[in-house]
């Protein structure tokens, strides 16, 4: 199956990068509008960078009109935001929660973004009781197909320097077999070749994938 135009999201991250990577060398994937703050250095024909304002609704709705799927790997850190929640929330649950009524306004068939491990509505962590708080937000959109991906430890090379993660990624494999499945770090490569393998079929309701499942899915 072609398809004409599709979105993304967060494509300066990890996750997005790779994903946008392999959307490109995809022939199943048509025209990519890649949605961002600045303009990007992409040179692919297939590629359309749309550079908005994130806090304007109407501009940002605008961008995912006419595509069949919509995918964003959109995040922030606490040394990005110094520390601050209110912004940190503006990023992680404002902007997605805004795309996902974008999808819903103009009928997107396919949502799918990244959450993360561990995410709940209840939890005592900050991170992870927003990250439950941003799936709840999406789910009560009722939206044509919705699909999260929640890995833990992202394994991959980072543009920006995360010390802490670093030691993690170099420390944590080694005792990953010790871990609950759903908890395992997990090569960022695979997290985006799931979300591309998802992407091609149509799955209505709202479906969310841990690392077993990424893992079964990306091969």
């Amino acid at each position: 199956m072609k398809f004409e135009e599709i979105t993304i999201f967060g494509a300066t991250g990890l996750i997005g990068g790779l994903l946008l990577k392999l959307l490109i060398d995809d022939s199943d994937f048509e025209r990519i509008k890649v949605i961002s703050r600045k303009p990007l250095l992409l040179n692919d024909k297939k590629i359309i960078n749309k550079i908005i304002d994130f806090s304007n609704y109407k501009s940002l709705s605008k961008t995912v009109k006419n595509s069949k799927i919509v995918f964003s790997a959109i995040g922030t850190t606490q040394s990005k935001v110094n520390g601050d929640n209110k912004e940190y929330r503006k990023i992680d649950f404002d902007i997605l929660h805004n795309i996902a009524m974008a999808c819903k306004e103009n009928k997107v068939e396919n949502l799918l973004f990244v959450s993360s491990s561990g995410a709940n509505l209840n939890s005592n962590s900050f991170y992870l009781k927003l990250k439950g708080e941003i799936e709840k937000s999406i789910l009560d959109l009722n939206l044509k197909s919705t699909s999260v991906f929640r890995p833990s430890l992202l394994l991959g090379k980072r543009e920006e320097k995360r010390l802490g993660e670093k030691i993690a990624q170099i420390i944590m494999p080694f005792f990953s077999f010790l871990m609950p499945k759903n908890y395992k770090p997990i090569k960022a490569d695979l997290v985006a070749k799931s979300m591309v393998n998802v992407s091609k079929s149509f799955n209505p309701g709202f479906k969310i994938y841990h690392y077993p499942e990424i893992i079964k899915i990306s091969k």
